[in-house]
């Protein structure tokens, strides 16, 4: 009776959350699909025909591929900048720690529009490091940085970096300080100490980052838009022409599932590293 009863009781806790879920997740994304499985605009007649519309052209492949590679480098970059800086978040005192820590957060603190349109003050042709350089006399002319795929990676990087910092501070605060003692005291130096004990502990934090930073960035329209130009075309960004331009909704719907799925297959991957590295680190 206790049992069936704390059951219960957990059950009351876990049921309005499950609902939420029903309602706004699960039932848009059948509707999604549905809409999906239409052969026209008109929403007459069910078909595969948008998917064969999708993967039998190379343009609507190469704009999948686009988007995932962009996401890729995106994750790379934001690897690259946010483990110093958990890594450095974990090394300082604690009054650092309040200071780095209000550094990483306060960037959720402001809409990412307005974050984007900073990017687009800063790499415009009349934007400060076009000044800055012009006016050292090191360029003749303006760069053209804004509007190319490096410059939507830059943003995006900079957008999502909390999503991977916060991550990998987590793991590295869970690591036994006496590890890393344990091997300075054998002789280790630190570069072979970080390498072969603070890496591999810290990669499921790593890897959180990693999936968060990817599915964010292969949808982030607003910065794909802004930064990108329109002059880029990504899978966000091709789904509006299509639903709201074009007025195609089962096509831009289709879209939106093959982004979905790629993401998903993604996250597949991840998770199964993720056992590994949770293997490794209890081992």
């Amino acid at each position: 009776m206790k049992a069936t009863r704390r059951f219960m009781r957990e059950w009351q806790l876990v049921l309005p959350l499950c609902i939420f879920f029903v309602a706004f997740v699960l039932a848009p994304l059948a509707m999604l699909a549905f809409v999906s499985s239409y052969t026209d605009p008109s929403l007459t007649v069910h078909g595969a025909t948008q998917y064969q519309k999708f993967f039998g052209d190379g343009f609507n492949l190469s704009i999948l591929g686009q988007t995932l590679w962009l996401a890729l480098r995106t994750t790379v970059l934001a690897v690259i900048l946010g483990f110093p800086l958990a890594y450095a978040y974990s090394r300082a005192s604690a009054r650092q720690q309040r200071i780095i820590i209000l550094l990483i957060i306060m960037p959720l603190l402001t809409s990412s529009v307005v974050r984007t349109f900073a990017w687009i003050v800063i790499l415009g042709r009349q934007g400060i490091i076009n000044n800055v350089l012009l006016g050292a006399g090191i360029l003749e002319r303006p760069l053209s940085m804004l509007y190319t795929p490096g410059a939507v990676v830059v943003a995006l990087a900079q957008v999502e970096l909390p999503l991977m910092t916060l991550p990998i501070i987590t793991a590295l605060s869970k690591i036994d300080p006496n590890l890393i003692l344990a091997s300075r005291s054998l002789g280790a130096r630190q570069w072979r100490t970080f390498l072969l004990i603070v890496v591999p502990l810290s990669m499921p934090g790593l890897l959180a980052g990693c999936l968060l930073v990817f599915a964010a960035a292969s949808s982030a329209f607003v910065v794909h838009t802004l930064i990108g130009g329109g002059q880029n075309i990504f899978m966000p960004l091709y789904i509006y022409q299509q639903g709201i331009q074009a007025n195609n909704y089962p096509f831009a719907a289709a879209i939106a599932m093959v982004l979905l799925v790629s993401v998903m297959v993604v996250v597949t991957a991840a998770n199964m590293a993720g056992r590994y590295t949770r293997g490794w680190h209890n081992a």
